[in-house]
């Protein structure tokens, strides 16, 4: 079949020949279903196992990226990966062999990578970068067998490392059940090694028993590959290889068997930092300056953190001093809501275990909320933890999590204010409990408690307790998922009204919701109910908004055009949400999105285009823009969206969204968009950029972000960052550069670099654009040690 001309020539011919649009008829393997008495053990007969083969005394592994030890020759390898993408059940286009060998500390990975050596793409070098942009090999453990918890892990050709954590319920593979936690900003110790060869590339890989929890009487775990060959945009397999199955639900994982014997050794794991810098916030006005504002220091911070391993599955934490100064600095946003900003946790202590504080995955509760630990969400400001504890891991079938952390007073200089300003220390406790329910369900328990002055003799505690209940399966009506998932969180009263009954007071102070999802391919939908009581904010959580009820559907489908072989699939999809207040039942919210065309090109392009019509009743007066206020009435428009992305292969790729149409009485046209250039491996460069343009018959303003990001990694153990942000809202130019040094796994050295600016514009000599705000440089290093 020829390609048409244009797009138009496209869509034409798609719809033209509706009959082509299905799955293509594939003859595949079956996959051998798990048990559901306690561990989710796979049938061994009906499906071949990985048998871990164990090192002698004699034998060791050299960690060089080729297979060349005499352990690798008597490993038994797994070759039988199957096609997920382009065609389900299809025959891999090259050959894929992994082994895994063990001794008493460390687990072993080899896997040769069969390839064209001069189509192999490997761009990043980055610990942690995404890898859509390059060939790739990922490998999960679910080291508790239990079909829903486990560590993921990737690598490249060039050697980068990536790795993170699956939570309860499947961790959200793609279309898979459970849809539960994934959490990528994990940094586990562990090494891997790769080499280019004629045929292709190997790798070898070891993990530190160590550096996972698990269960020392199980002598299997679950496990799987999967394998992507970038330049054909093709998934490959182990095991779950269906498109409604995937990597990341470990429920569909393979078997290792054969392991014995396993040491952590002692158990205890040391990690001393020190970190000096230095800092200059210039006084914005000499005459309103407080007489004992200092505007240079010279912070500096020794921490040191514990951890222990109770048991293989169980390990406790503790951190004294915690410092975060090599973290990056969060994405700008522009916010045209009247509702708070939720950004990502990026701080390591709260990324370790952190997905059994997942608390209803989408449900919108959020008891805990790590971030208003250590930050002050008033003045922005970082705030000192004197110390933090944590219990995460297993114990029989509970999952379990915990957090005692205390705060110390933090005293800065207010600017709008030309005075110190002080944030008192706080105590913070959050403790988690799931219960693994069948083979792939659960039920969970939350509370979180936060101290809060509320006199000058006392305080009160703010607490928060929640109950999660998740129902999955993935034989329903056949192989397809279905996820049963319900809620409940109540957070005490700081404010208590006298005349409420309990009964009132529970639904003013509370939230509760259900959902049922089909994840599938090609059809997949959603109904939930939610409401959030008037009251219902809780003190470690993060909610956006309450006093509302809540009923969502959506609906989507993806057919598979068999007759056009350059188009991977279609995406159709809609969805309606209504909501309404909770005191008068008034409608305040309607949404009717619907996606009338996405397509999904095999190059890896892709284009969607949808429309969506909301209606709103504003309750308050509300400034969208300094100026320009939003008053309280009933509102209804329409607004339409136009997508574009390119493949990641490519060495200059895209991404680009239009939307433009009605906004609340007026008008408005956004366009955002990430640019990439990766001309030769090693060099990464990056734009963001973000336009508003909004007219309304109160005024007219733009709200415009943009960044840049470069990146040099000459090897996967140096790294330097750099990002760039601006933003015509706040007016501040903001740098933010960090060079990482990676001596070995667990051992690291940081040089960081910021530097925030106003921008006045006038550009004069005398007065020129950008006045420095703050700026400094911190040095940290730590060193494991590991008994």
């Amino acid at each position: 079949m020829t390609r048409p001309a244009s797009l138009a020539a496209a869509i034409a011919l798609a719809l033209a020949f509706p009959a082509s649009w299905s799955v293509a008829a594939q003859q595949v393997p079956e996959e051998a279903p798990r048990t559901s008495s306690g561990a989710a053990a796979t049938d061994a007969a009906a499906l071949p196992a990985l048998v871990a083969f164990p090192l002698g005394d004699s034998m060791g592994i050299h960690l060089d990226g080729r297979l060349d030890e005499e352990a690798w020759q008597d490993a038994i390898p797994i070759t039988d990966f199957t096609q997920q993408e382009p065609v389900e059940g299809g025959v891999p286009s090259e050959k894929t062999e992994v082994r895994v060998t063990y001794d008493a500390d460390n687990l072993y990975i080899g896997a040769m990578i069969y390839d064209d050596p001069d189509g192999i793409l490997a761009f990043q070098r980055q610990r942690d970068a995404g890898l859509n942009t390059d060939d790739r090999f990922q490998w999960i453990l679910d080291t508790f067998d239990d079909g829903r918890t486990g560590y993921f892990f990737e690598i490249n050709a060039a050697g980068l490392m990536g790795d993170g954590l699956i939570g309860g319920g499947g961790g959200g593979g793609r279309g898979g059940p459970g849809g539960g936690g994934f959490n990528k900003a994990w940094d586990g110790i562990w090494e891997a090694r790769t080499t280019r060869l004629p045929n292709g590339w190997s790798a070898e890989v070891r993990i530190p028993f160590r550096t996972l929890n698990f269960d020392p009487n199980l002598t299997e775990w679950g496990i799987n590959f999967q394998r992507t060959i970038r330049r054909k945009n093709e998934e490959i397999l182990w095991r779950g290889f269906r498109r409604n199955q995937g990597l990341r639900s470990p429920v569909f994982a393979g078997r290792l068997t054969g392991l014995t014997h396993l040491s952590q050794g002692l158990g205890l794991e040391a990690v001393p930092s020190t970190v000096a810098s230095w800092r200059n916030v210039p006084c914005p006005e000499a005459s309103g300056c407080a007489a004992q504002y200092d505007e240079t220091t010279f912070p500096k911070n020794v921490s040191l953190d514990l951890n222990y391993s109770v048991t293989s599955s169980l390990r406790a934490s503790l951190s004294i001093n915690t410092d975060f100064a090599e973290v990056e600095s969060d994405q700008r946003q522009v916010n045209l809501t009247r509702f708070p900003l939720r950004f990502p946790e990026q701080r390591g202590f709260f990324l370790e275990g952190s997905v059994v504080f997942d608390f209803a995955p989408g449900g919108g509760a959020s008891p805990f909320y790590s971030r208003n630990i250590g930050l002050d969400a008033g003045s922005g400001q970082q705030l000192p933890i004197l110390y933090g504890t944590r219990l995460t891991g297993q114990v029989n079938d509970y999952e379990l999590g915990f957090y005692q952390i205390q705060t110390g007073n933090h005293t800065y200089f207010d600017v709008a204010d030309t005075a110190n300003a002080t944030v008192p220390g706080e105590t913070f406790t959050v403790a988690r409990v799931k219960r693994r329910l069948f083979e792939q369900s659960s039920i969970g328990a939350i509370y979180t408690r936060r101290s809060r002055a509320v006199t000058s003799t006392g305080t009160s505690g703010a607490n928060t307790v929640g109950l999660d209940l998740d129902l999955s399966t993935r034989h329903f009506i056949g192989d397809n998922n279905l996820d049963f998932r319900a809620f409940v969180a109540w957070n005490s009263d700081l404010a208590p009204d006298s005349s409420s009954t309990f009964a009132n007071s529970f639904g003013r102070l509370s939230a509760r919701g259900a959902e049922l999802r089909f994840p599938n391919d090609p059809w997949s939908g959603s109904v939930s109910y939610r409401e959030f009581g008037d009251d219902y904010d809780p003190a470690l959580g993060f909610v956006t908004r309450n006093g509302y009820r809540r009923t969502e559907e959506g609906v989507g489908w993806s057919p598979r055009p068999a007759g056009i072989s350059w188009i991977r699939n279609f995406n159709f999809r809609a969805r309606f949400m209504n909501q309404w207040t909770m005191d008068t039942g008034r409608v305040e919210q309607q949404d009717v999105d619907l996606n009338l065309l996405g397509i999904n090109f095999e190059s890896g392009d892709g284009i969607d285009f949808s429309v969506q019509r909301s209606r709103e009743y504003l309750d308050y007066d509300f400034n969208i823009s300094d100026g320009v206020p939003i008053y309280t009435g009933d509102y209804a428009w329409w607004e339409y969206h136009a997508q574009a992305h390119t493949g990641g292969q490519r060495k200059l790729g895209f991404f680009g969204n239009l939307t433009w149409g009605g906004f609340w009485n007026g008008d408005r046209t956004q366009l955002n968009g990430r640019v990439n250039l990766r001309a030769i491996p090693a060099f990464n460069l990056s734009a963001n950029f973000e336009h508003n343009d909004v007219s309304l018959p109160t005024g007219a303003f733009t709200a415009n972000v943009y960044g840049l990001e470069g990146q040099w990694n000459p090897s996967p153990w140096v790294g330097l960052t750099n990002q760039l942000q601006f933003d015509d809202v706040s007016q501040v130019v903001g740098l933010f550069t960090r060079l990482r040094w990676i001596v070995k796994p667990g051992n690291d050295v940081y040089l960081v670099y910021t530097n925030n600016w106003q921008n006045y514009g006038s550009g004069l000599l005398s007065d020129p654009w950008l006045k420095t705000l703050s700026r400094g440089v911190s040095i940290k290093l730590n060193y494991t040690y590991r008994f």
